[in-house]
This record gives C-alpha cells, sequence and structure tokens, in this order.
C-alpha cells in the first residue's frame, strides 16, 4: 500500500525495512568500484621500482610520480563530489570509470615523468569523484542496521583491490609485462565496470527524492522490493547542494572542518607506507627486486582489509569516536616503528600488516563519520569536500617524504618514519575534538534546510 501523500519519506522507508538481494548487490558492487580505486590509486607504488630504473629518476622526482593521482583526487572529490549531488550519483560514477580508464590507459603508455604526472591526475580526478559517490550510494542504499557494517566493507574494498593487484603485479603483471602492464591492466578492468554499473546500479531514492522526482523514486523502491509511496516532503528551494552551505552552517561547519583536517592529517600517514613501502623495501640492504619488494605492498593491504572489516563490528558494538581515537594512536606507533628497518622479506611483510591494520581501521572511523555527517541532499557534496581536504595530505604525503628522504639521506628511515608517523597524532587530536552530544542526530536524514538541521549525531 502506499504511504500517505505529503508525509511520505523514501529515505525512511530505505533506513527502516530489511536489505533485499538487490541492495546487497549495489552494496558489493561499491566494495568492488572501492578495490578498483585501491588498485589504480596503487598501481604507481607497484610500478615505481620499474619507473625509476627505466626513467633513472630520484626519490624526490618519484614522490611527485606518486602523488601526482592523488592531487586529482582531491581536485575530483571537490569537483564531481558535488557533480554527484546536481546530476547524481550513477551518472557521475559512470563519468568517473571513464576518466579512470582513459586514465589508467594513457599511464601505461607514457614516455617520462611530465606526461606520466599529467595522466596520472586524470585517472585521479575520476577517483576522487567515485570515492564520494560510491560513499553516498553506500550510505543512502542500506538500512540502518547494517549500515556501518556496509561502510566497513566498502571502505575494506580498497585494500582488497590493492591485495589481488598486488598478487598479479608480482606473480604475473611485472615479470611478464614490466610496470607499464600494470596500468593497462588496471584500464581493462575500468572499462569492463562501465556496464556493469549502468545495468545494475539504480539512483538512489535519497538523490532523487531531493530533485522531488516521484516517479524516480518509486523505480528505486521497487528494484529494492520496497512498496511505492504516492508523495514525497517538500524540497525547500534552500536545498542547494553547495559546500558554502555546510561551511556558512554554524553547527555542521565545526564537524566539516575537524573531519576535513583531522584526515587530511591521517592521509600523510597512511599514504607515506602506501606509496613508499615498496621503494624503501627494495632499496633497505640487502634490497629486493621489484617482483619480491612489491609483496609488501599485498600485505599491507591485508592488514588494511582485515582491519576495516573487523573494525566494522567493533563500531557496531562501541561507536565510532573512542575505538578509531585508539586506532590513530596505535596506528601511529606502527608506522614510526617501520623505521627500525627488517632482515628479512618476512618480516617486512609483517611490518606492513601491522600498519595497515590499524592505519585503515582508522580509515573506516572516518568514512563512517563522513557517512552520518550530512543530510542526502548534500551528502556526496560534504563528503567530496572532506576527501578533498583529505586528499591534501595523500597528496603531499609522497612529496613530503620524498624531500625528507632527499634532505636526511636514503639511511635516515627511522628518523622519516617518526615524522611521517605524527599525522595520526594530529588526527588523534582533532577526532577527539568532534562533538559527543548523547541523543542527538548529527543530520535530520529528511531535512533539506542547510541552516537549520540539528546539530549533530555522536561521533560515538
Amino acid at each position: 500500500m502506499a504511504a500517505p501523500a505529503g508525509g511520505a519519506n523514501p529515505i525512511s522507508v530505505v533506513n527502516d525495512s530489511p536489505m533485499n538481494a538487490r541492495q546487497w548487490i549495489v552494496v558489493v558492487l561499491m566494495v568492488v568500484l572501492n578495490a578498483l580505486d585501491g588498485f589504480d590509486v596503487l598501481s604507481s607504488a607497484f610500478a615505481a621500482p620499474g619507473i625509476t630504473a627505466e626513467w633513472n629518476i630520484e626519490r624526490a622526482a618519484l614522490g611527485i610520480v606518486l602523488s601526482a593521482e592523488l592531487v586529482g583526487m582531491g581536485f575530483g572529490s571537490v569537483l564531481l563530489g558535488g557533480a554527484a549531488d546536481k546530476f547524481g550519483r550513477k551518472n557521475t560514477m559512470l563519468a568517473c570509470l571513464v576518466f579512470m580508464a582513459a586514465g589508467m590507459w594513457m599511464a601505461g603508455h607514457a614516455q617520462g615523468v611530465t606526461s606520466m604526472v599529467a595522466f596520472r591526475f586524470i585517472t585521479g580526478i575520476g577517483i576522487g569523484g567515485m570515492l564520494a559517490a560510491t560513499n553516498a550510494v553506500t550510505a543512502e542504499s542500506t538500512n540502518v542496521r547494517w549500515r556501518k557494517t556496509a561502510i566497513a566493507a566498502y571502505v575494506a574494498g580498497y585494500p582488497l583491490g590493492a591485495i589481488i593487484g598486488g598478487v598479479a603485479a608480482s606473480e604475473w603483471l611485472l615479470p611478464t609485462f614490466g610496470w607499464r602492464g600494470i596500468f593497462d591492466f588496471g584500464a581493462i578492468v575500468t572499462a569492463a565496470l562501465i556496464p556493469v554499473v549502468w545495468l545494475l546500479v539504480p539512483e538512489t531514492a535519497a538523490y532523487r527524492a531531493s530533485k522531488g522526482d516521484l516517479a524516480g523514486v518509486n523505480k528505486t523502491l521497487a528494484a529494492f522490493g520496497k512498496a511505492p509511496i504516492d508523495g514525497l516532503p517538500p524540497v525547500p528551494a534552500a536545498g542547494k547542494p553547495k559546500v558554502t552551505d555546510i561551511l556558512s552552517n554554524p553547527r555542521l561547519r565545526p564537524v566539516t572542518l575537524l573531519l576535513a583536517f583531522g584526515y587530511m592529517f591521517h592521509t600523510i600517514t597512511f599514504y607515506y607506507i602506501l606509496k613508499f613501502a615498496v621503494q624503501i623495501v627494495s632499496d633497505y640492504p640487502p634490497g629486493y627486486p621489484p617482483p619480491v619488494a612489491a609483496t609488501v605492498l599485498t600485505w599491507a593491504n591485508v592488514g588494511g582489509f582485515t582491519g576495516s572489516l573487523l573494525f566494522g563490528f567493533v563500531m557496531q558494538r562501541f561507536g565510532v569516536k573512542w575505538p578509531t581515537a585508539l586506532m590513530l594512536l596505535i596506528g601511529s606507533v606502527a608506522v614510526a616503528s617501520f623505521g627500525l628497518g627488517r632482515d628479512t622479506i618476512g618480516a617486512w611483510q609483517w611490518a606492513t600488516i601491522l600498519t595497515g591494520f590499524f592505519t585503515n581501521a582508522a580509515i573506516s572511523g572516518y568514512y563512517a563519520a563522513f557517512a552520518r555527517g550530512f543530510p542526502a541532499y548534500a551528502r556526496a557534496t560534504g563528503t567530496g569536500f572532506v576527501l578533498g581536504i583529505g586528499r591534501l595530505g595523500a597528496a603531499g604525503s609522497p612529496i613530503i617524504a620524498g624531500a625528507l628522504f632527499q634532505a636526511l639521506g636514503n639511511d635516515q628511515l627511522f628518523v622519516v618514519s617518526c615524522i611521517m608517523a605524527l599525522g595520526s597524532l594530529a588526527s588523534l587530536v582533532c577526532f577527539l575534538m568532534l562533538p559527543e552530544r548523547e541523543g542527538d542526530d548529527l543530520v535530520a536524514e529528511g531535512s533539506h534546510d542547510p541552516v537549520t538541521v540539528p546539530a549533530g549525531e555522536p561521533v560515538r
């Protein structure tokens, strides 16, 4: 039976009703897309020793190459995150897949540092927009009971993609095709997902409701096995998906800025391991050939995948705030200890498993906080803004690390690692400053008023 006109809220329908098979298919596809992002972002790290050898570049120049897609991700998160609120989550995801496929293919045929930086920047634009859109789709396609778990699984997709990519790189792509084969492989898989997303992922009911599209809402609800509704809550003209709406809201602004800069500081630490571990293990005595060194990044992401998945259950039981703070603290210690060096490849692998576990668990905590931080009409815009600021840290991480190695010497691994670990400690301070208001909602899900929404669901 249709819900009463004028009082129907499709967000509440999705929130309060059981998950059906199509919703789980959407969640799985969002995990797959995030896994694709994980592989595409880290493809340059897998390829780093080969690029360094072929083009004879120093770590400082390599740092610029490794940061290029992260800079692009910052632009993509802000620009295409807003597009997801304006043109739809599904259309934005499809556009991002095109950017990613083109950038990966061109990177595989780059002939120098300048062209590689440009092509990785293009790839990063697609990845950044994809992250904002897929996080919104995951949150808006799941009910309240399973949302935190679904988001944790979604975040776990990122290291899962890196695990699969790492195995493929070390066992097949690097030995058979060289470093260029890594980018070509990523381009082909990315392009293959375009028709899958087109056919299987419906536009979210929350987005369609924010546009007053009743027919579209009912189409999505039908795909999810829900009863149709015969009316929507009014959509005030003030409901524009703009970053300024969030930053001008005196209640949401502090939460938004703390999340943005806290995430930025953590990504400085997070991407240090992800971007430089392979090169470090390849160079650090006794030194290992690129296919062997690449295995440490695979194991780092095994740790990250496990940490993200298990942390989802921890958040279900203990909330978000204090468990995430603990992960940030332990993660910083693990990254600093990485700088002590190791004598065997097995020891390096265990070191990266530990850093991956704790640093990626903290990423899961941040994503859970993002999903609760913005109303549906601006969720992708808000998430995109936070991710965009965060990408400043991600993009800066390999540049900072490369500059530190250049200034202090490649033998100063422990000093560099301790400095890079400070990012997670700064992030910890920001996360602990987030408001904790028992009983309040961070955002009234059905509200489209960027000024008068309540102050905040506790990040607890």
